[in-house]
């Protein structure tokens, strides 16, 4: 299972790929978002943890769904986190 750091660097990959794809640069983001540039650095460095209403805002920036930024990461298989979310 991905610890949650991973989790975060694989959303920042994810949140630079998608940026750069559309040619947008972080002040651009930023300000599509609500935050400083700053704020959009540390989330693609894995600095900072996205929020799930800053992760929806950005996915709309960036005209994508939320679980784009999901994509690509290791499910976690044990029987016990399966429980979990069961309840």
């Amino acid at each position: 299972m991905p610890m949650s750091n991973d989790i975060d660097l694989h959303l920042g990959k994810r949140l630079r790929s998608r940026r750069r794809i559309l040619g947008l640069t972080q002040q651009q983001l930023a300000g599509a978002c609500g935050v400083r540039f700053q704020q959009i650095q540390k989330y693609e460095c894995g600095a900072n943890r996205i929020s799930a209403a800053r992760l929806w805002r950005i996915s709309e920036a960036l005209q994508v769904p939320v679980g784009y930024f999901y994509d690509g990461l290791e499910q976690p298989r044990t029987k016990q986190h399966s429980m979990a979310v069961a309840a």
